[in-house]
Formats: C-alpha cells, sequence, structure tokens
C-alpha cells in the first residue's frame, strides 16, 4: 500500500511537472501571445511627450499621448533611488530579475496561509516588464500566464541591462494616476518642478503613490498620502538608507504640494493651441522630406516658443485683479430692476435656442467658475445659463512689431469652461478704428493740423443719423490731431465724407482685416467688425514704419538630444503697407491720445512714465470695451465684453474702453516697469522725430474766425525760421488755452 501512494505520488509529481513544463514552454513559443526577444526590448523607446518651453525655456505646456517624460538616471536623486528600492524591492540589488525567497514566501502566505495581505512577490524588474508591456486577458489563467512572462522578460532585461538602467526604465514608465506616465511628468504635476530638485519628502510621496496611485493621491487624499509617506520613511530607516532621527525628522514634516495641471491649468492654453496648429503644419513639412517620421504627442520634442512667461503671468494678474471686480459690479447691476428683467428674458431666449425649456429648473450639482476659484453648488439649468450670460469675456494679445514674435496671449477667462479663443472673437471695433481712418487720410496727404468742422449735422441722405460726441458738445473745429486723441465723432465723420472711400477700404485691407467695410458714415465710428488678432497686426504697422507683421509662435523645434529639426528665420522681409510718414505722423497722435486724451489713465492712475501711443474704443451701448497700447517694442491690445452685447454695463463709468480695458493694460505694464529685467525690453520711451512732433503744434480747438487769422500771424513773415515758427505756435496754443470757451469743451471724452 505504502509503495502504492509513493509510485502515486512520483507520477503525480511527474506529470505536474511536465505539465507546467509544457506550461512555460507554451509560453515561450507563444501560445498565450508573443513573448518580446533581447533584441526587441533592446529596441524599446517610450513614447515621449513632447515639451512646450516659453522663450527662456520655462516649462508652459505638453503635446502627448501618454503624459511621459524621460529622464536619464543621472538626474535621479539617490534619496529618490533609496525610497524605492526600500519599498517596493528591498533585495534589488542581489538578484537577477526574479527574488526566488520574496516568491516563495508570496506563495505559502497567500496558497498556505491563506493571507491575502501577504503583498506582491514582483520585483522592480518584474513590474518594468508589466509597465512597459502591459497585461493581456487569458480567463483564469491570466495570472499565472501574465506573471511567467514578466518573470521571463525580467531575467531578460537584467542580461541586458544595468541595474541603473533598469531602475531608470522603471522610473519613466511607472503610472502615477491622473493620465500621468513617468517620475519626471509626476514631479511636474504634484510639485511643480523637475524630478532632480524633488526633496527627500517629495520623493517619499511619489513612491508612496506607487502602491495604489489614485488611494494615495496626495491632492485628492491627504491624509492617506501623509500616512503611506511616512510608512516609506520607516522602510528606509529599516533597510539603513536613513537614521531615526533624521526619520523622525522627515515624518513631522507637513505634507506640502505644488500642484500644476499644465493640461487644464496652466498659464498659456489658448496659446497652445496656435502651438499645436503651427507645429503640425511645420513637422508635415518636415516629415515630407525627412528618413524619421515625428510625431507631435509622441517623439518627445522640445518646442521653443516666442511667449515671455513673466509678461503672461502679469497679463493673468490683471486680468484676475481688474475682472473680478467689474464682475462683481455687473452681477449687482443685472440682480434686480429693468436689468434683472432684460437678463431673464435673454435667458428664456437662450433656454429655447438650446432646447433646455423643460428641464430649465432641474437643480444639479455643477462647476461654477468664480474669479476667487471654482466653486460647486446644486444649481438649476437656468441659473446656470443666467450666470455664463453675465460673464465678462476678455482676451488680450501682446507683440513685437519689429518680428511679429508673440509675447502674450490670453485668449479667455479659463480654458476649462470657456475654450474659445476671444482673441480670434469678431466684435465691433468702436473708436478703436479711428486710427485707421486717420492714417488713410495722411496717406492721401492730410497733416494733424487740418481742422475738422465740430458742428452739429444731420445726415438727411443716411436717415437722419445725427453723429454725437462723447461729452454731447459741438461747434468749432478740432485739429485731425485732437480729434483722435480725444475721440470726437463729428469731426471723424467729417474726415470721412472727405475721404475717397476706396483708398480707406484699401488701407484697412492692407492692413489684415478680413471683414468688408460698408461705405456709410457709420463707419467712421467702428461698427465694422474685427478680432484683437487683426487689430494687433494693424497697430504693428503704426508702431514698426508701416509694415505689416505676421505673428509667429514657434521660435525652434529640437529633437530630445538636442538636433534642431526648424528654426524661425531670423530676417524676415516685411510687407510695406503703409508710408513710413503716415506711421510716424499717427503715432505722434497717438502718443497725445494716451498723454491728454482718452488713454492718460495709464500715466495718471497706473503710472506708466515711458511715452506710449494708444487707443481706447466703447462700442454701442457699452457692449464691448477696446483699449491698444505700443511703442516700438510692444504692442498690446486687449477686449472686454460679454457673450452678448445687450448685456453691458448702463454707462461709461464702468463700461468705456478706458474704464474696462485700460486697466487690464495699465495692471500689466505696471508689473512691466517694477521688473528691472523686462522695463527696457517693452516699456522704452516711443521714439517720434521732431519734425512729427511739430506737426502737432497747432491749439486743439479753434473758433472759426480765428482760424485764418491764427495762420496769418504765425506764418505772415516768409523768411520766419523753422524754429521760431515752433516757438510761436506754442504761444499762440498757449494763449488759446486761456481762453473761456476751450475750458467749456475740453470736458471728459471717450
Amino acid at each position: 500500500m505504502k509503495r502504492k501512494l509513493i509510485v502515486f505520488f512520483v507520477k503525480f509529481l511527474l506529470l505536474g511537472t511536465l505539465l507546467f513544463g509544457l506550461f512555460i514552454g507554451s509560453i515561450y513559443l507563444g501560445v498565450f501571445g508573443h513573448v518580446f526577444t533581447k533584441k526587441e526590448l533592446k529596441e524599446f523607446k517610450n513614447e515621449t511627450a513632447s515639451l512646450v518651453l516659453s522663450d527662456r525655456g520655462r516649462l508652459i505646456g505638453k503635446f502627448f499621448a501618454d503624459n511621459r517624460t524621460n529622464v536619464d538616471f543621472d538626474h535621479l536623486p539617490k534619496e529618490l533611488i533609496h525610497a524605492l528600492v526600500a519599498t517596493e524591492d528591498a533585495r534589488y540589488f542581489e538578484h537577477e530579475g526574479v527574488d526566488s525567497r520574496s516568491l516563495l514566501r508570496v506563495l505559502v502566505k497567500t496558497l498556505v496561509l491563506q493571507q491575502k495581505s501577504a503583498g506582491g512577490g514582483s520585483t522592480i524588474t518584474q513590474q518594468l516588464a508589466k509597465n512597459m508591456f502591459g497585461r493581456s486577458n487569458h480567463g483564469f489563467l491570466s495570472m499565472p500566464v501574465n506573471k511567467t512572462k514578466e518573470m521571463i522578460l525580467a531575467y531578460r532585461l537584467e542580461s541586458m541591462y544595468s541595474k541603473e538602467d533598469i531602475l531608470t526604465l522603471y522610473l519613466n514608465t511607472v503610472p502615477f494616476g491622473e493620465n500621468v506616465l513617468g517620475i519626471e511628468a509626476a514631479a511636474h504635476r504634484y510639485f511643480n518642478k523637475s524630478v532632480k530638485k524633488l526633496k527627500t519628502e517629495e520623493s517619499a510621496v511619489l513612491i508612496g503613490m506607487l502602491k495604489a496611485n489614485t488611494y494615495y493621491n496626495p491632492r485628492l487624499y491627504p491624509e492617506h498620502a501623509l500616512n503611506r509617506r511616512n510608512v516609506v520613511f520607516e522602510q528606509m530607516k529599516k533597510y539603513g538608507y536613513l537614521t531615526e532621527k533624521r526619520t523622525n525628522e522627515l515624518q513631522a514634516l507637513p505634507l506640502s504640494l505644488d500642484y500644476a495641471n499644465l493640461e487644464s491649468e496652466g498659464p498659456a492654453n489658448y496659446y497652445l493651441v496656435q502651438i499645436r496648429n503651427e507645429a503640425l503644419a511645420i513637422l508635415e513639412t518636415i516629415n515630407k522630406r525627412a528618413d524619421t517620421v515625428y510625431d507631435l504627442k509622441k517623439s518627445g520634442l522640445i518646442i521653443e516658443t516666442t511667449l515671455d512667461y513673466e509678461l503672461q503671468q502679469y497679463a493673468l494678474r490683471a486680468f484676475k485683479s481688474h475682472l473680478g471686480k467689474m464682475q462683481q459690479q455687473l452681477n449687482r447691476q443685472y440682480s434686480n430692476g429693468s436689468d434683472k428683467a432684460s437678463l431673464d428674458a435673454l435667458v428664456n431666449k437662450e433656454l429655447k435656442r438650446l432646447k433646455l425649456t423643460e428641464v430649465a429648473d432641474v437643480k444639479k450639482r455643477r462647476e461654477i467658475f468664480t474669479w476667487n476659484g471654482f466653486s460647486s453648488d446644486s444649481i438649476s439649468v437656468r441659473d446656470s445659463v443666467s450666470a455664463n450670460l453675465k460673464l465678462l469675456h476678455a482676451g488680450l494679445i501682446a507683440v513685437d512689431p519689429n518680428d511679429g514674435f508673440v509675447k502674450a496671449w490670453v485668449g479667455g477667462i479659463d480654458f476649462r469652461t470657456q475654450p474659445y479663443d476671444q482673441i480670434f472673437a469678431q466684435r465691433q471695433t468702436a473708436s478703436a478704428f479711428k486710427p485707421i481712418l486717420y492714417a488713410s487720410a495722411l496717406e492721401e496727404g492730410a497733416m494733424p493740423c487740418q481742422y475738422l468742422d465740430n458742428e452739429a449735422v444731420i445726415l438727411k441722405d443716411f436717415e437722419d443719423w445725427q453723429p454725437q460726441n462723447y461729452d454731447r458738445s459741438a461747434g468749432g473745429k478740432y485739429s485731425m490731431a485732437a480729434s483722435l486723441s480725444k475721440s470726437m465723432n463729428i469731426p471723424t465723420v467729417n474726415l470721412f465724407f472727405q475721404q475717397d472711400f476706396n483708398v480707406l477700404n484699401d488701407t484697412w485691407k492692407s492692413l489684415g482685416f478680413s471683414q468688408e467695410l460698408s461705405d456709410k458714415p457709420s463707419v467712421a465710428l467702428g461698427i465694422s467688425t474685427a478680432s484683437l488678432y487683426e487689430m494687433a497686426i494693424a497697430y504693428s504697422a503704426f508702431a514698426n514704419a508701416g509694415k505689416r507683421i505676421k505673428p509667429v509662435f514657434i521660435k525652434e523645434i529640437r529633437t530630445s538630444d538636442g538636433r534642431s529639426l526648424y528654426k524661425h528665420p531670423k530676417a524676415v522681409q516685411l510687407d510695406r503697407v503703409l508710408k513710413e510718414s503716415t506711421s510716424g505722423l499717427l503715432t505722434a497722435m497717438l502718443a497725445k491720445a494716451v498723454r491728454e486724451g482718452t488713454g492718460r489713465a495709464l500715466n495718471s492712475v497706473y503710472g506708466i512714465r515711458s511715452e506710449l501711443a494708444g487707443k481706447t474704443g466703447t462700442s454701442q451701448d457699452y457692449g464691448d470695451a477696446w483699449f491698444l497700447a505700443y511703442n516700438n517694442d510692444l504692442v498690446i491690445a486687449t477686449r472686454v465684453g460679454a457673450s452678448y452685447p445687450v448685456i453691458h454695463f448702463r454707462s461709461g463709468t464702468n463700461g468705456s474702453g478706458s474704464a474696462l480695458a485700460l486697466p487690464i493694460v495699465g495692471k500689466t505694464l505696471q508689473q512691466v516697469q517694477n521688473n528691472r529685467t523686462l522695463r527696457p525690453k517693452y516699456l522704452s520711451d516711443l521714439k517720434i522725430s521732431e519734425q512729427n512732433t511739430f506737426a502737432l503744434n497747432c491749439p486743439d480747438f479753434i473758433d472759426d474766425s480765428e482760424i485764418e487769422k491764427f495762420f496769418d500771424n504765425i506764418f505772415k513773415d516768409k523768411n520766419m525760421t523753422f524754429k521760431k515758427a515752433t516757438k510761436k505756435a506754442k504761444k499762440q496754443a498757449k494763449r488759446e488755452k486761456n481762453k473761456s470757451w476751450f475750458k467749456r469743451v475740453f470736458g471728459k471724452k471717450e
């Protein structure tokens, strides 16, 4: 009997061994799917995210299929390696891919003692194999098949790579939740820094996440993450990487994050859309002539952009500071009375358009954007639509007028909830259009001291339209320079009638505008639509002596090893669209607008000391507010307005270009002025020639009876020198300013 039992046991053992051998052999032979060869392992490359950098190397975004950035072993802090080995594979430097002692322990505890918390027996190398190639589904055999594959691959990896290489590969492939792969991407996501700058306590947090990257996510579950971090410290102490004193010091530290999700909350997400479009076009050209095909999301490219990170941050702060305050005021305005009634009517119309009338009052927990951060509350569809309709939207663009490099690009108030880029929104230009009309006149030979009639007029041929100045004043004549700088409407309409419309239309098109102009006098006051993008291009021609730029976003594209694939050419020939004399005279007139006209708050309120040219704009009923400013090195433009122009402030106190748009530019440049590095770069004084300065030397306003007398007095002596004429003109202008009627006409104007 005993002999039979022994024979049965031996046969059973032999059969089991044979079956196990067949099982292992079938895996080697690929019965359960391909097992990667040493050659294939050697050629393995992670798909790597392409990095987008500012003009001085600051990371502003990524393009990826997998959010991963590979790093070399030299960039991994030793405390990070110690934490990983102590926590995940204490005998890592002793085994050859599979730790038989650890595996046996797990088998005994799991199969014999039925301990579910026995832990895993996988080494770091086995985990690397899993991260590299994933796991397949083989039904009830899934676990043994996948584990066996990982053991085979682990042995192969250990025979090919050094321990350091395997650790590097592992840390570049391991997931950290939130669609983040690899230690470098994780360091940027949770601590806003490169992995090489991680502190010991930060390294421990990330290594602690490897056990369960959601449960130990420090943003979602800080208590779990803190406890797990301290367990990592205990493991490091256990295996001699930390002293007890150092362990106690580290465990006493609070959990500190600097969370930075560039994909949803980055500093330039609207800008990244433009980068993606331009990069794809560039790569399409490169791939046609290159042996290697480069993929924007997988090839780990380095994209150096034109964006100035600091200027971008200053603009974002200006948005939050100013628009946060103005949004509160608009919300109060629409909380009661006739404004609330008009809003409610618009909400009902919008609900009907969106076919949401039946569910309008159904409440649901929704994320709500505010300038103090997002809040989550249970609100109805109706309330949600109402809140969105009241939102003040804005865009800001800053470009170098000499080469078209885009230095700042804020396309809206929040990319995640309001993804439409306001820089491309077509809105009424209002008085921001006037410099184009005046430029057209200057092109045809008009001069800043040419006088324009300011008498009230009713235009019978245009449905009895009666243009009015902002302050309702009328009478006398204004110089072209004063008419533009003080944004006078009646003189501007008269200037329109003095011109050939075809000349104005040609100027409009040559400056880069896409919409058609109507041949009617209201065009002079900005009823035509344009985008901030187009306006920035046009004003750049004013700043750079009359040349049309094309905005540039990308300076260079490199491979991860530093090889240049594309460089924006340094010297680009710009097309001339205005005479140099036109841009010079217009700039002198728009500098007057900032110095003493509608843009004067830039100096008086925001303390900008350098000379700038600029123009405000306020559309009908304050639906949109514009402000554009420039010098020879920077054009900065912004526009503010709700989605529908019918939602607006009641008066110019809050809704004018000088009140609603100018402060964004003012607050941005205020920060530039306080930055010793950026100040000389962006806030140098305008270069205005003596000739163009003299061309503005005439009284702003003059009575009809005094015009002839004024010029007779100045130029009656034909032999008078330029210098003497200038001096006499200044004295005459001073006398005119002292007259009582001057005080009457110079009230607040827009």
